[in-house]
Order: C-alpha cells, then sequence, then structure tokens
C-alpha cells in the first residue's frame, strides 16, 4: 500500500477510534482499488471512473462500501494537501437497500436453548461455557465480537449490566438476566485458572480468548444438535432474535438503540418491519377513531 494510505488509516486508528474490524475492511478496499488504478494519492479522474468496471460484478452493498472508503480518502488527501482536486464524483453510487435482518422464531429459540441446558446439565465446562455464550447473545444482544472479548472484570457483581466495548472502542452498559447470571456462575466456577488470561472466555490456543469464528462453529454444531437447520443460524441471528423479540414485547426503538450500541437509530428500524402485525393492532386499538364506527 502507498504511504498516503498507510497514513489515513492510521488517521482513522488514532482520531476516530475506528475499530481493528473496520481498520482491516479499510485497508483491504484501499488495496483492491491501488491494485487496479495505481496510488490513490496521485491518479486522476478518468482512472478513478474505470473502477466502475472493475467492481461491477459485486453486489451493490459492497460497490457502496468499497466508494465510500474511498471518498473518505480522497477527502482526507484534500486535507493534507496531497490532492487539489477530489475524484470521487467519478466513483459509481449504486443504490443500496439494506437487507432484511434474518432472525430465529421462538419455538427454535426455544429448541435451542432446551438442547443447550440439557447438556450442560452433566456439568462438562465446554457445555457451560457455551450456555453461557449463547444466553449472552440473545439475552443482552452483544455483538459476537464484544462477547468473545469480555475481560472477567465485566462480570457484573453489585449490579446486573456489563460494560461493553463496540464499535469505535465506545462502551455501553447492557442489562444481565437472571438466566444469563446463573449461566455465568455456572461458567465461572468450572473456567480453567489462567492466570495469564484477564478474560471471561479465555482461549488454549494462541488467542487470548475464544475466536469469534470459533463462537460461529459452536452455535452451528449447537443447532444441529437440536435439530434445527444450522444454515441460517449465527451469533448475529441471536443477536437480530433479541432485538425483534423485545420489540415484540413493547419495547421502545429508542431503548434498543441504546441496548444495542447503534450510533445512528436508522440502524435500528431495520427491525421495526417484523412488528408490524403488532403495530397494526396497536392502530387499530388505540386510535381515537377506532371505536368510532364507519358510516354508510
Amino acid at each position: 500500500m502507498s504511504a498516503a494510505t498507510d497514513a489515513f488509516l492510521a488517521m482513522l486508528a488514532a482520531e476516530r477510534g475506528a475499530a481493528v474490524n473496520t481498520l482491516a475492511a479499510y485497508r483491504r478496499d484501499l488495496a483492491q482499488a491501488e491494485d487496479a488504478i495505481g496510488d490513490l494519492a496521485e491518479v486522476d479522474r478518468d482512472a478513478v471512473a474505470s473502477l466502475a468496471g472493475v467492481w461491477s460484478s459485486l453486489a451493490p452493498a459492497s460497490v457502496a462500501r468499497k466508494a465510500s472508503a474511498l471518498r473518505q480518502f480522497f477527502g482526507f488527501a484534500i486535507d493534507e494537501g496531497w490532492r487539489s482536486d477530489d475524484p470521487s464524483g467519478a466513483l459509481p453510487a449504486p443504490r443500496t437497500r439494506r437487507p432484511l435482518p434474518k432472525i430465529m422464531g421462538h419455538d427454535a429459540i426455544a429448541a435451542l436453548f432446551a438442547r443447550a441446558e440439557e447438556e450442560a446439565a452433566g456439568g462438562e465446562p465446554k457445555a457451560l461455557r457455551l450456555l453461557a455464550l449463547i444466553e449472552l447473545l440473545y439475552g443482552s444482544g452483544l455483538r459476537a465480537s464484544e462477547l468473545v472479548s469480555l475481560p472477567l472484570s465485566a462480570v457484573p457483581r453489585d449490579a446486573p449490566f456489563l460494560t461493553v466495548t463496540g464499535k469505535g472502542g465506545f462502551s455501553r452498559m447492557v442489562p444481565v438476566g437472571g438466566r444469563a447470571i446463573e449461566a455465568l456462575g455456572r461458567w465461572l466456577s468450572v473456567r480453567p485458572a489462567t492466570p495469564a488470561s484477564r478474560y471471561l472466555f479465555p482461549s488454549t490456543g494462541k488467542e487470548p480468548f475464544l475466536s469469534r469464528v470459533r463462537l460461529f462453529q459452536l452455535l452451528k454444531e449447537l443447532a444441529a444438535r437440536a435439530g434445527l437447520d444450522p444454515g441460517p443460524i449465527s451469533p448475529h441471528v441471536l443477536r437480530h432474535a433479541f432485538a425483534t423479540h423485545l420489540l415484540e414485547g413493547g419495547a421502545d426503538l429508542r431503548v434498543l438503540q441504546t441496548l444495542l450500541g447503534h450510533a445512528d437509530i436508522s440502524t435500528t428500524q431495520i427491525y421495526t418491519h417484523v412488528d408490524a402485525a403488532r403495530l397494526v393492532a396497536l392502530v387499530n386499538s388505540r386510535h381515537p377513531l377506532a371505536s368510532r364506527a364507519t358510516s354508510d
């Protein structure tokens, strides 16, 4: 990568507090663009326009993400005095539609947890760890990266809350239900005494804590053992189920935004589609005209 793109990534980390995964995505997109058209601090508008052909086979969302990365880089390059022009107007601008989240129904959730509880009844450490993991995924709506990197110090003591460090290094407090607290207690009673690890879910491998990939695998395997199709099930789907089922229960959208750690409520609003039936019933029962008979 060019020195200019390295400097841009360093700025994202230092000034904007970009997360590791975010930085990796930016690095990948910028490196691929430079491989295709050259040093981004020097390329002309025609070269930037040629990316439309390079990206022609990609999904609109992928093109939009890559274009956004380059648009931010060009703005940074102008601020730094490396460019006097902004060629980002030549970038393709596909129309994207945020995909609806995959969700699990109540019956599927019940089957998944029934299997996990059955396996944990024997007290085997890995089964108790898995039960604690899914209780926090579904019970508190954590992202997979937030969950696996939880430090031991995050375990609630005096209050039923976890302090979670989310995207961009921002912290938030999320509630922990009684079931999750019980599952955490059972896991902590058998958690390996690893002096070098300060994490709630330490790894036995090279990494200091359980990887997101391994969490994904464990959940798929549990789903299969529970008689569910493991294909659509993932840690993020459990997070979606947390949000969806809270809305079904009458949770406020702003509260849900805080619990999920969304910076923009437009991100949270994607969940409202799943609760259309409840909203229609609410209008029919609460609207001032609902009780008035229609006239002929």
